[in-house]
């Protein structure tokens, strides 16, 4: 048995160790739009913006959202567009007030939206009517948004400056998540944790490496790059639409000379943190995160039982060994198994701490990773136990149809 255990824990080392010196430096937080923007670049010539912004039954927090943008400090042209997607709690009443309140009438624009089609998400379908209506404007960006966020001034002309700066077909920061109450603390940063080692931001960054992806909160996409993957259509059935929306632009080219004699035929996209806006979504219970995470967690898999089963093992493989292999070191007085369990466990420690830091949380939470992975490995069960049921995707009042 101990030689068996000795096996695993060393198989659970050598992955960690792979993890850190060849995923992508997933764990570190230094793609950060604050930091890699020039905030005080002044633009040549100033790009002309609409923001579209899906709310449905966003009364409660909508005015925060619609105040932040319609103060952005960005010298150029830009105009929001709302889509009132069938709201039943005056949503579009209190983004018209906002509107009034800030001086700023003119920017502001109120669609109501019709009622969803077969084959298309709530919100991409609210997102699709918005750019319909945003076209007229003849943009250069559109900064694709959620009701739930709270912008800083500075978020849109950072973005513009960013993708004119490097000739970007989109940019993205996942905003920073509420993390105010215990389950918040516990379960939100691992949540950008495990996003990153899905998705490692100097990956999506190269152009050069295929792997895509974005955060739907704060997306600035061009408008050609927008045409040539043929519009919001081409994903309209996609719950996880921001990665999907990334993949589709970074696939699409753009023909970019990389040197003398080589082209690019990817597109070029940026992901990385914000430190300054910020989602006003509260998760203040262990439920309303589960939820959260179980909407789409199956989908993330691709719907595959052989991933989940994958998932399923690789998991406590990597996350629960090192800490049972502590314990069972010490009870069986097997100190190479302890002592080896503890390395891996500080392994994942060095790992996960650079996101605690950045939510400003606890640095002991660091050593909880091990319970964290355990619950999250739970919620991706009920996540396909829900999508077998029929209940996948729920988001709402609408619950959307297996694929």
């Amino acid at each position: 048995m101990g030689v068996i255990v000795l096996g695993l824990m060393l198989l659970s080392l050598t992955i960690w160790l792979g993890l850190l010196c060849f995923w992508g430096q997933f764990w570190r937080t230094d793609q950060q739009l604050e930091v890699e923007t020039l905030y005080t670049t002044s633009l040549q010539s100033l790009p002309v913006v609409c923001v579209v912004v899906p709310a449905r039954n966003e009364a409660e927090l909508i005015s925060t959202s619609l105040r932040s943008l319609l103060l952005q400090d960005y010298p150029g042209s830009f105009n929001v567009f709302l889509v009132d997607d069938r709201s039943t709690d005056g949503t579009a009443n209190f983004a018209e007030g906002v509107a009034h309140a800030v001086g700023k009438p003119q920017q502001m624009h109120i669609i109501s939206g019709v009622s969803l089609p077969a084959g298309w998400s709530g919100k991409l379908w609210a997102v699709e009517q918005g750019i319909k209506s945003a076209s007229k404007f003849a943009p250069d960006y559109f900064f694709l948004t959620d009701a739930d966020i709270e912008h800083d001034p500075s978020n849109l002309r950072r973005l513009v400056t960013k993708a004119v700066q490097e000739d970007l077909d989109l940019v993205s920061v996942m905003v920073r998540l509420r993390c105010e109450s215990f389950w918040e603390k516990l379960l939100i940063p691992a949540f950008v944790f495990f996003f990153q080692k899905l998705y490692p931001f100097r990956w999506v960054n190269d152009p050069n490496n295929p792997t895509a992806a974005a955060a739907g909160g704060s997306i600035l996409i061009t408008r050609e790059a927008l045409e040539r993957i043929g519009g919001i259509q081409v994903i309209r059935q996609a719950l996880i639409d921001d990665c999907a929306l990334a993949g589709a632009v970074k696939k699409s080219g753009g023909q970019r000379e990389k040197g003398i004699n080589n082209v690019s035929s990817q597109g070029r996209i940026w992901l990385g943190l914000s430190s300054l806006t910020r989602s006003l979504r509260p998760y203040d219970s262990l439920a309303t995160i589960w939820d959260m995470v179980a909407r789409t967690a199956y989908t993330q898999l691709n719907y595959s039982p052989l991933l989940l089963l994958g998932t399923l093992i690789g998991m406590p493989l990597i996350y629960l060994v090192p800490p049972v292999c502590v314990i069972l070191g010490a009870v069986w007085g097997n100190w190479a198994i302890a002592l080896t369990g503890l390395l891996g466990w500080l392994l994942m420690t060095f790992a996960y701490y650079p996101t605690i830091r950045f939510y400003k949380c606890s640095p002991w939470l660091a050593f909880s990773l091990p319970a964290i992975a355990f619950l999250y490995t739970l919620m991706t069960l009920d996540s396909a136990l829900r999508h077998w049921q029929g209940r996948g995707g729920a988001w709402k009042g609408r619950v959307y149809p297996n694929p």
